[in-house]
């Protein structure tokens, strides 16, 4: 229920009844419960036809907060978030290969004490990374346990691309009614989608795996043993591949460095009308938008954001290509709108996704470790 109230505030009793179902001896009963513990509260009234002004809900934002790392290969994006999904501080600061679970405990320490942020509010630690995953216990299991010993708070580890799709859904207040979805542009690609205000995980925990959906069948062989993956045209390592392999192109914007750097400046290029590096990027979201349409198509999807830090600089060439693709041949289209966003904070995405995921969980039934209102309050 705190997840209605959220997306629709300020909301009343009566239509929180209506959209989840509940009777209204329930709804009282859980909204007592969630007033008591400062997690909504009452603000003004609407007049009723039948009888006297219904009063009306809202979340109370600062009264439980999530943090999110990032983990990225040389530096952590911190971010603490607030329960309607607003940023209440972020900060990147640098990383080094030694004793990462001390490295994050300290800096969840310095973090959240520079914002002032009172510890017994701070729901838990969420960490997120490409090849991390709530399905794996292998895959940053260890860093998850020894950060939950040392911190004494709920610790959770997530993919960037599924906590990046939880983020856009937070902060971007969605309804849960809507067929949400969030494409993921880095070195890889991956996506997140959103079914009834939760994150969809598939039997493994592993789906959105959108970078290995074959657009080619036998296309250019993938290290996941597929052919024609999209990953391996789209992507920002695809592209700084493209990019390099014309030499004037390449020596003229001196795509020496990193896959990030050097993909930050072949978008940059493009967007500042380089046609070479612009015919570049574009290809790349050709392909990615046959990847996005299939995924549509499958699920009858109604929005889509595009986020991730490949779309940072150059994201008005991938939304336009896939808005024109969908138009042409999205199956639904002459059925309803498909929404195509840009994120707001593309880079920093998967860092609120990750606070999102803190938030989410402290209001969800069963897992409510800082409230003490009943099994039914997210319902």
């Amino acid at each position: 229920m705190v997840d209605v109230i959220r997306s629709a505030e300020p909301i009343s009793r009566v239509e929180v009844a209506e959209l989840t179902g509940l009777t209204q001896p329930s709804i009282s009963n859980i909204v007592r419960d969630l007033i008591a513990a400062g997690v909504i509260h009452e603000t003004g009234a609407v007049d009723s036809a039948r009888g006297k002004p219904r009063k009306l809900l809202a979340i109370n934002p600062a009264n439980l907060f999530g943090v999110g790392f990032q983990l990225g290969p040389e530096s952590v994006t911190c971010v603490a978030i607030d329960l309607t999904g607003g940023v209440v501080g972020r900060e990147v600061v640098p990383l080094d290969g030694s004793d990462l679970a001390g490295q994050l405990a300290a800096r969840f320490d310095d973090f959240t004490d520079g914002l002032d942020l009172p510890r017994e509010r701070v729901e838990g630690l969420a960490v997120v990374a490409p090849t991390a995953s709530p399905g794996d216990p292998d895959t940053f299991g260890a860093l998850r346990d020894e950060l939950a010993d040392r911190l004494k708070i709920p610790v959770l580890v997530e993919n960037d691309a599924a906590a990046a799709a939880l983020g856009e859904f937070w902060s971007r207040r969605v309804s849960r009614e809507q067929s949400f979805g969030a494409v993921y542009l880095s070195t890889g690609i991956g996506a997140g989608l959103v079914f009834g205000g939760a994150l969809f995980r598939g039997a493994g925990f592993d789906a959105g795996e959108l970078g290995h959906l074959s657009i080619q069948y036998d296309g250019r062989p993938c290290p996941c043993g597929n052919q024609g993956c999209v990953e391996r045209y789209a992507s920002m390592s695809a592209t700084v591949e493209e990019a390099r392999s014309y030499p004037e192109l390449a020596s003229r914007l001196r795509l020496d460095g990193t896959v990030s750097s050097a993909y930050d400046t072949v978008a940059r290029a493009a967007v500042n009308g380089d046609a070479e590096a612009y015919a570049v990027v574009d290809k790349a979201a050709g392909y990615l938008s046959v990847a996005v349409t299939s995924m549509v198509n499958l699920l009858d999807l109604g929005r889509i954001v595009l986020t991730g830090p490949g779309v940072a600089v150059a994201g008005s060439i991938y939304a336009r290509r896939l808005r024109a693709h969908l138009a042409r041949t999205a199956h639904a289209r002459h059925r309803h709108e498909i929404l195509v966003e840009l994120s707001a904070q593309p880079r920093n995405a998967a860092a609120i996704g990750g606070a999102a995921l803190i938030v989410q969980a402290s209001i969800a039934p069963g897992h409510t470790p800082g409230l003490r209102v009943s099994r039914d309050s997210a319902a």
